[in-house]
């Protein structure tokens, strides 16, 4: 009862008439709603945008930083988020409640644009996350965050983009960089085994492609690859959750390390909404995932992978 009357609160003051209205709304702009609403129903949690900087030439090659507004000595890990959005749409810009929602947990926040549409098609968002690593490990210093202490996290095709970085090489050797320099990777409701390309977006983002089996994660495992955490909702209809399965399972068969989170009642916009107040505050979904990423930067560096997956019974609020 207390949740209903907190989410029917946030929403009638923004003016939303009603949680139909809200799903339609995540549907056109949802992270900036979902910005607004974190905003009024949990604060700052202490966080402020400290940068805005410029990764490329093209407008969106871009990344925010976000951090603690109390400043300290001491070198803090290092969260870098990349948007969704089916490589066509998205700014990374809108999703600040992940500064929100982190910084609080101790971390500098980067959250990552790369190209997008016919700009961005393979292998562009790839070299542009990249990019954005690269920078934020060049530069994350002088923001009070430890270039030494880096976890990737991305939803839907931002999760491929992070996964992707961190499985194949050439991506971050371009840049003097390799997997071996990322802490962790968090996947939300990424594709990782989308061959042959079926959908307007991936046959718009990789339908040019001669191979395009060197296009999909699951080709790309290996034993020292960044530990993971994929999550993808049990009722997400858009990216089914045997792509966190599969290559949770190939990882592991390869020698390297990988957890699946499979909430029963979640679907593909679930995690992030999950990410944001006041659904962060009201399920264990968030301290799953803010655990992962506090383990894999902390001294000991490991998190247990024990169980194939953990099955966690959280609602979906989007509608």
């Amino acid at each position: 009862m207390k949740t209903f009357l907190t989410i029917f609160g946030v929403i009638a003051v923004l003016g939303v008439a009603s949680g139909i209205y809200l799903a339609m709304t995540l549907s056109r702009n949802g992270p900036a709603l979902l910005t607004a609403i974190d905003r009024v129903a949990g604060g700052n949690g202490g966080a402020s945008e400290l940068e805005v900087a410029s990764t490329g030439s093209h407008p969106a090659q871009k990344l925010h930083v976000w951090g603690s507004e109390e400043a300290s000595g001491e070198k803090r890990p290092v969260l870098v988020f990349v948007h969704g959005g089916g490589w066509r749409s998205g700014d990374p810009g809108t999703y600040g409640y992940f500064g929100h929602a982190f910084v609080p947990k101790g971390f500098v926040v980067v959250l990552a644009g790369y190209r997008l549409g016919e700009d961005g098609i393979y292998p562009g968002m790839l070299e542009d996350t990249a990019s954005a690593i690269a920078w934020t490990k060049a530069n994350i210093a002088r923001h009070g965050g430890d270039p030494e202490r880096i976890v990737l996290a991305g939803h839907s095709a931002g999760a491929y983009n992070v996964v992707q970085v961190a499985l194949e090489d050439r991506w971050l050797a371009a840049h003097g960089a390799s997997p071996a320099d990322i802490s962790g990777v968090i996947g939300m409701a990424g594709p990782y085994d989308f061959a042959p390309f079926k959908r307007d977006s991936t046959i718009a983002a990789f339908g040019h492609v001669d191979d395009a089996a060197a296009t999909q994660p699951v080709n790309h495992v290996s034993a020292d690859a960044p530990q993971m955490l994929l999550i993808n909702g049990e009722k997400d209809e858009l990216v089914g959750a045997r792509n966190a399965r599969l290559l949770a399972r190939k990882i592991k068969a390869a020698g390297g390390h990988a957890l699946t989170i499979i909430p029963e009642e979640m679907d593909h916009n679930g995690p992030i909404v999950n990410l944001a107040a006041p659904w962060r505050g009201n399920s264990e979904f968030f301290d799953l995932v803010s655990g992962f990423a506090i383990a894999v930067t902390s001294e000991a560096g490991d998190v247990a992978t024990t169980r194939d997956d953990v099955s966690v019974p959280v609602q979906d609020e989007t509608g």
